[in-house]
């Protein structure tokens, strides 16, 4: 198992170098950040953009890998975003890792003017744009027709370091994005139940995990996948377990899920006044201790 961490991208670089170069430090296997515009209760205050602070950071570290947790259609478009995904795998020298989904609502999903789509149109504007993506990543040049997303003579010369593309990490919980993870995915993110922590006691959470994870097993089955080639990560932060209080409960708690079959953990950098408000000590010690301490 993996551990890595989000950093949300809300600092001035002078002070944001110093966390993703401590992360790299602290032994992370990767670090991530959300390719939001503005996002939640961060609105007001300062919030930067994902790929020029991924840019960045590639710049002022050496072994961490580097992704987006997630990217989505809601303001991103498949040409400019492969393109932008070329030049920081090169950047990186190959650390790069696109975390991808479908989106949801939310600032993001209306801030170009347009109406919020409904989870049928984000799911055909998802299964148009991740084979897009895919293959803007993997050859110099592309020309595709569809309803939502054209490319015509798009170049991406000299493509990325990554062989033949960088991964993709595809979010998804619902059978036409599992099935979107199976075909084009290295590997799948899940943070629990979509309805949100306040729908799903405690006990409940690991069981929320293992029935996603059946799905996406079978939908690995019917594209002729074995699922073992995924890698599946669960982001930390969006239930009510609370596995930063202690390095005791950080390893229960991974320890359930590495028994369930997940292979990466995600966890928030503490943000003081936040809902990731955590004991920066504590953080380390998990950091440096924890899945040393699993069985």
């Amino acid at each position: 198992m993996r551990l890595s961490a989000v950093i949300l991208p809300i600092y001035r670089w002078a002070e944001g170098q110093k966390i993703w170069r401590r992360a790299e430090e602290l032994g992370f296997h990767a670090a991530y950040t959300y390719d939001h515009l503005s996002w939640r209760s961060f609105r007001d205050g300062p919030w930067f953009g994902a790929v020029p602070t991924l840019t960045a950071a590639a710049t002022a570290t050496e072994r961490l890998r580097l992704g987006t947790l997630v990217t989505s259609p809601n303001f991103r478009h498949p040409v400019t975003l492969a393109k932008e995904l070329v030049t920081l795998d090169d950047v990186s020298d190959g650390r790069v890792t696109a975390g991808i989904g479908a989106g949801g609502t939310g600032f993001d999903a209306t801030v170009l003017g347009q109406e919020a789509w409904s989870p049928k149109e984000r799911a055909d504007r998802f299964e148009e744009f991740l084979p897009l993506l895919d293959e803007l990543l993997r050859q110099d040049a592309t020309t595709r027709s569809g309803g939502y997303y054209t490319a015509v003579e798009a170049r991406n010369v000299p493509g990325c370091v990554q062989r033949p593309r960088v991964p993709f990490y595809v979010a998804a919980t619902g059978p036409r994005g599992l099935r979107l993870t199976a075909e084009y995915g290295q590997g799948w993110v899940t943070y629990g139940d979509p309805r949100g922590p306040g729908d799903v006691p405690l006990e409940q959470a690991p069981q929320v995990v293992a029935t996603q994870l059946a799905k996406l097993t079978a939908a690995c089955e019917q594209v002729g996948r074995d699922v073992g080639d995924l890698e599946k990560l669960l982001l930390q932060g969006s239930t009510v377990e609370k596995p930063l209080e202690s390095v005791d409960a950080f390893v229960d708690w991974a320890g359930r899920y590495q028994e369930l079959g997940i292979t990466e953990l995600v966890l928030h950098w503490p943000v003081p006044d936040s809902k990731f408000d955590n004991d920066p000590a504590v953080f380390e010690r998990i950091a440096t201790e924890g899945l040393s301490q699993l069985g």
